[in-house]
């Protein structure tokens, strides 16, 4: 029994595509691609240099421009600000006067507890406030 040769290509695309699924390494799944192409080549009638050259440039051309793209678009991603850091940069309102010392603020519907960021810098009930910084249980406003 004689196994063509898109049939080996193909049996390497599905090799090539495990390491993919069990390290999450996305240039197995771009090699196994390569050897797609390397089978499609296989199958139109090419001989063994054609492929192994279809294979490579594909594989190469994957790697050198999907890989930057992707790595762009991961380093881009602004991340998603939950807890605490999504209040920072909030406005707030003034409910008890708020000072270096202390007072309370409405924040997202909440009374927090709140101090300025200057010491010297007051506030009184009704002011929009603006929230720099999440201190504990302590809202720092300015």
């Amino acid at each position: 029994m004689d196994i063509d040769a898109w049939v080996w290509w193909l049996i390497g695309a599905v090799g090539l595509g495990i390491p993919l699924v069990l390290t999450a390494m996305p240039e197995f799944g771009m090699f196994s691609v390569g050897a797609v192409a390397g089978a499609v080549t296989a199958a139109l009638g090419f001989g063994v240099v054609p492929q192994v050259l279809v294979f490579v440039v594909v594989s190469v051309a994957l790697v050198a421009v999907v890989r930057p793209i992707a790595a762009r678009h991961r380093d881009g991603r602004p991340g998603l600000a939950t807890g605490v850091d999504a209040l920072k940069g909030r406005q707030a309102v003034v409910l008890e006067r708020v000072d270096g010392s202390g007072g309370r603020i409405k924040l997202a519907g909440e009374v927090w507890s709140a101090r300025t960021l200057d010491i010297g810098q007051t506030f009184e009930p009704g002011e929009q406030v603006d929230v720099v910084d999440i201190d504990g249980a302590t809202a720092v406003v300015m």
